[in-house]
């Protein structure tokens, strides 16, 4: 039977602590949380692997370097209500829930969704919980929210997501342009966004999240 403990500690040794991630909440976190409970039975061999898992439909559970990366990135806090969009089997909702007060998944299908919540609840994240619905329209009766994390490629953000942002907010996104992705961090004052870019990474465009297409007749 394989030693998903010691590939644990494999993954924060050799993936994350290179990356230069050193907040001890996160690799807490990334230690604890039992990430090939979070992935298709078929691909739970894979889940440690420096790579996006398969979750099947075109959805990918992030590489554990990108999904560390970011959590650093936006520098998330113990008092903080956490909107984690796209969320597939709750693997980067479990991960977040043990650094934020709170978290709000968000999944649109409907299987996964139902998957995710048994699962966290399997692995003490009571403190999570998981809405069903589109992606794009997150959860707004659970917000405003201090982060918005964006599990998986994005070409646009709607507006209806990015208001569920409070005033002082973060949003940590990968944004995609053709083949090429990068982890930008958006900072929200005055009812605006400001954006960092903070690292290269790749994952499919999410349900929802491509940019409108213009024809021309």
């Amino acid at each position: 039977m394989p030693d998903f403990t010691e590939r644990r500690r494999m993954m924060v040794d050799t993936q994350i602590r290179p990356s230069d991630v050193t907040k001890y909440p996160i690799i807490e976190a990334m230690l604890a949380v039992p990430r090939e409970k979070f992935v298709p039975d078929a691909q739970r061999e894979a889940a440690y692997a420096d790579q996006n898992v398969p979750l099947g439909g075109g959805r990918v559970l992030l590489e554990p370097r990108t999904l560390a990366k970011m959590l650093d990135a936006v520098d998330l806090q113990n008092d903080e209500l956490v909107l984690d969009v796209g969320c597939g089997l709750g693997y980067s909702t479990a991960v977040a829930a043990r650094i934020a007060q709170m978290v709000i998944g968000v999944e649109e299908d409907e299987a996964m969704a139902a998957d995710a919540q048994e699962l966290l609840s399997e692995t003490g994240a009571d403190n999570a919980i998981v809405h069903t619905g589109p992606l794009a329209e997150g959860a707004a009766e659970h917000g405003a929210y201090d982060v918005i994390l964006v599990q998986g490629g994005a070409e646009d953000l709607p507006a209806a997501l990015l208001d569920q942002l409070k005033d002082g907010g973060r949003v940590a996104a990968l944004m995609v342009t053709g083949a090429l992705g990068e982890v930008k961090i958006g900072y929200k004052s005055g009812g605006r966004i400001s954006w960092r870019f903070e690292f290269n990474a790749s994952a499919p465009v999410l349900p929802g999240f491509a940019a409108a297409r213009e024809f021309a007749l």
